[in-house]
């Protein structure tokens, strides 16, 4: 009974261990779906941003779960059982250290950051909600970040307004500040746009609501693959993401949130497992995080996760920043020399993303072509309308990198853009 013991490991055990040099062609060879005989032509998955590829280290996490340590967690006096907790809690403690939090506790497992979303609007701001309130929020949002805060926003009589973004792509800030009003009772910004790209200054988004007392909610989603988080250094109140944007399984994500809020907030759904006791009488419920745990949880998930959380910290991150960043200005460099492309944005610092449209050509049109090229890309509106339509467009082609991308990758991008313009434009 191995598992309980290799996964979830301290923070200050990982932090201790050697970092592997940087090889992104060794980090390439770490993911099974990545591997050349399953595709022809050769894949360049470029559709990270969507949902990462997942390294060995995770599948094998979970699939030892499944062969050797599989129980349900909690209440079980079996061993099977006792391993299963072990490797559970010690999942939590593990994403307690990658994202600097103060206790174990203040991490709740949820499905992702879209549920850890709506679980802070439903248990934290509705009933603090009145009307005439506001819930502000960027224009760079996901649905995710915006459709919650509507749904409670419109129960309550309140109503959700957006700081802008300039041409470039960049949040606002002085118009930011201009909207915070004595009526904000909540401020939900993302760190990194899913469409841009763009790096939101959340520390200062932050440090503007604290000095008017409005609680702040950071959408880490597209941002743990790429940058270090410290929720302390960043000032926020909560903090989501999820897994599967950060090379571990889908459907696990993380809700860390302060520990004094959690354990003011009434549950989000019922169930076993978060309760104290229940009798019909009534129900006296258990303390954050169980609280928000309802149900058998997703143990497998978690314990991925960990291990994902593991496998990313093992890598030389500066040095894994350094390259995304170097494939990201090749790529943006060499699509702007080809006829008719036109990049969405130029933030002053943008990681992952890269949106472009082709004149005359269908976002879509340019995905399916650059797909027979061996091109995994997105076509649409990425589930942020507001900010395509922004910039006056219904859908863009989104490229979106990670660290098992190539310069080959970029090659193939380039010459797939170039033949959709050959073929379509």
């Amino acid at each position: 009974m191995t598992l309980a013991v290799e996964v979830g490991r301290g923070a200050a055990e990982t932090a201790g261990a050697a970092r592997r040099p940087f090889d992104p062609a060794r980090v390439r060879d770490e993911f099974p779906a990545l591997a050349p005989h399953l595709h022809a032509p050769r894949l360049a998955y470029l559709d990270s941003a969507a949902s990462a590829q997942k390294p060995r280290a995770v599948i094998d996490a979970v699939a030892g779960f499944y062969a050797g340590d599989y129980s349900n967690v909690h209440r079980g006096l079996h061993p099977v059982a006792a391993a299963a907790d072990a490797a559970y809690e010690g999942a939590r403690r593990r994403l307690a250290g990658f994202l600097g939090a103060a206790a174990p506790e203040e991490v709740v497992f949820v499905r992702g950051a879209t549920e850890a979303i709506n679980l802070v609007a439903r248990s934290f701001l509705r009933p603090r909600l009145a009307a005439g309130d506001e819930v502000l929020v960027t224009e760079l949002e996901h649905h995710a970040n915006i459709v919650p805060w509507q749904m409670v926003a419109e129960e309550a009589g309140a109503r959700v307004v957006a700081a802008p973004v300039d041409d470039r792509g960049d949040l606002d800030l002085a118009a930011l500040a201009r909207r915070l009003g004595p009526r904000t009772r909540m401020v939900a910004v993302t760190r990194v746009s899913n469409a841009l790209g763009t790096v939101v200054p959340v520390a200062e988004v932050a440090a503007l609501a604290r000095s008017r007392g409005v609680p702040v909610l950071v959408d880490g989603a597209q941002a743990v693959a790429h940058e270090p988080v410290d929720v302390t250094a960043l000032g926020c109140d909560f903090y989501v993401l999820s897994g599967h944007k950060m090379f571990a399984p889908t459907g696990i994500g993380v809700l860390w949130g302060r520990g004094e809020l959690l354990a003011a907030m009434p549950p989000y759904q019922g169930g076993g497992g978060m309760i104290r006791s229940v009798s019909f009488d009534g129900t006296r419920f258990a303390p954050p995080p169980a609280r928000f745990e309802a149900g058998t949880p997703h143990v497998a998930g978690a314990i991925g996760l960990a291990a994902a959380v593991d496998w990313l910290e093992g890598l030389d991150r500066p040095a894994a920043a350094a390259h995304e960043a170097a494939l990201l200005a090749d790529a943006s460099r060499r699509l702007r020399e080809l006829p008719g492309v036109a990049l969405v944005g130029d933030p002053r610092r943008r990681v992952g993303v890269l949106s472009f449209t082709v004149a005359g050509v269908h976002p879509h049109d340019v995905g399916t072509v650059l797909a027979a090229e061996g091109v995994a890309v997105r076509a649409g509106h990425h589930c942020a309308q507001p900010l395509v339509e922004r910039f006056g467009l219904t859908a863009t082609t989104r490229a979106s990198f990670a660290v098992y991308n190539l310069a080959e990758d970029v090659d193939q991008l380039v010459a797939g853009v170039r033949r959709a313009i050959e073929v379509l434009g």
